[in-house]
């Protein structure tokens, strides 16, 4: 079923409230003539905004993703244990509707957290009660099953799918997997706490994982081959102490036992680089050419990358939520979200309480949600070079679970069914 409905933007119940200009000069009726002509000409020439609605083919208790240029749907299991994963195209902006095209079973055991498109493949993810990952492998165009491994898979430049397979007793396998035919190409074992971690290319995709040893070894391994490519010890010795590691661009960065302070190192050679006191680090993000240093107990220090020195901080309670073009977007308690200049920590301006959507690539714009006064969910997009949000339209009767990826969302509604919107504007 496909609806086409008027955008209701222009009266929008949380926007902001006009601005004061100061009093005109001169010939204040011809002035306020001239300007109540141009805006009814404005007015009747402006495109009016609309949306295609399109009810997805779901139970209540199912569970849509937004991958690829379709809308996947798990459903629940049924009396006798049966489940299905059922996939739909999405309409085109002047389609009439969504359209099936598969249905294939689904095993019946774990939580299915994702469904994803990646290598002509549509995976789904589960989790079972230990906590241990299976992905199973549909061909995109038919449904046909291609593959079921343990663990959850992510792209790498070569092709290859690299999974990592968590085992009962704590030990793991990192895995190269054949896309097309599941054929396990090579495995690296991950002894119990070897904390792997990886290197992301700008398109997203795993070019190197890193594996740090209990005992200090780091080692960095190709993701297409599995070959250990170089290593290192950061605790000679001979002794074990927990430690945690991360990869930021070019860094390999270390959090040696007592997180006291930040050793970087040159990934492409384990080169030591700097060390930096920076005291209870949760973890540490690229922005903007610099790095974000997330203490645990909230705030914010950004250091040079080249040399580990603060350039500027932020004690409090404030979370660095997303980084754009050299913006933070930084959630600041019962505030909303405010927009930070990376190199210097200036405020660029407030935006306001929103709830943050999830969006289907890196890229795709940030997408905010809100309630209106009325009971409508106001869904914008946030600029974060620009310093505003740009009202996206007001949709009625939104119960919430909403992803997105501009111009499409996907939303459950308050009597239980799910829906996708199409911007038509």
């Amino acid at each position: 079923m496909s609806i086409i409905e008027l955008g209701e933007i222009r009266d929008e119940p949380v926007s902001a409230p006009p601005v004061r200009r100061p009093r005109a000069v001169g010939r204040p009726l011809h002035s306020a003539t001239v300007l109540l002509l141009s805006l009814v000409v404005l007015a009747g020439a402006a495109p009016q905004p609309q949306r295609t609605v399109s009810v997805v083919p779901a139970s209540r208790m199912a569970t849509a993703y937004l991958a690829g240029d379709g809308v996947f749907v798990v459903d629940p299991p049924t009396p006798d244990g049966a489940r299905y994963l059922t996939a739909y195209a999405q309409p085109a902006p002047t389609g009439v509707g969504v359209r099936r095209r598969w249905q294939a079973p689904l095993a019946g055991t774990g939580n299915y957290l994702d469904v994803r498109v990646e290598r002509g493949l549509v995976l789904a993810m589960a989790v079972n009660a230990n906590r241990l990952f299976q992905t199973t492998a549909f061909d995109t165009a038919t449904g046909r099953q291609r593959w079921q491994h343990p663990g959850a898979p992510q792209p790498t430049p070569g092709g290859v799918l690299l999974v990592t397979n968590g085992r009962e007793g704590g030990s793991a396998a990192m895995s190269g997997v054949e896309p097309d035919t599941g054929l396990v190409l090579w495995s690296v074992p991950i002894p119990p706490a070897a904390s792997p971690t990886y290197h992301l290319t700008p398109e997203g995709q795993v070019d190197r994982f890193v594996l740090l040893q209990p005992t200090g070894e780091v080692q960095v391994h190709d993701a297409g081959t599995g070959q250990l490519l170089r290593s290192i010890d950061t605790l000679p010795g001979d002794r074990s102490a927990y430690q945690r590691v991360q990869i930021v661009d070019d860094l390999l960065l270390l959090v040696p036992p007592g997180s006291t302070r930040l050793a970087s190192f040159g990934l492409a050679e384990l080169e030591p680089r700097w060390t930096a006191e920076v005291t209870l680090v949760s973890h540490v993000l690229e922005c903007g050419g610099l790095l974000c240093a997330v203490p645990q107990t909230g705030g914010l220090q950004v250091l040079d990358p080249a040399t580990g020195s603060v350039r500027w901080s932020e004690p409090g309670q404030d979370v660095l939520a997303d980084v754009r073009y050299g913006r933070l977007l930084m959630a600041r308690p019962g505030q909303g979200y405010a927009v930070r200049d990376a190199a210097t920590g200036q405020v660029r301006t407030e935006l306001g309480a929103w709830s943050l959507m999830p969006v289907l690539r890196p890229d795709d714009p940030l997408v905010g949600v809100r309630r209106g006064d009325d009971g409508r969910m106001v869904v914008a997009e946030l600029d974060l070079v620009a310093g505003r949000t740009r009202i996206v339209d007001v949709l009625p009767g939104i119960a919430g679970s909403c992803q997105a990826s501009l111009p499409v969302l996907l939303c459950q509604r308050l009597d239980g069914t799910t829906a996708l919107w199409r911007l038509t504007q």
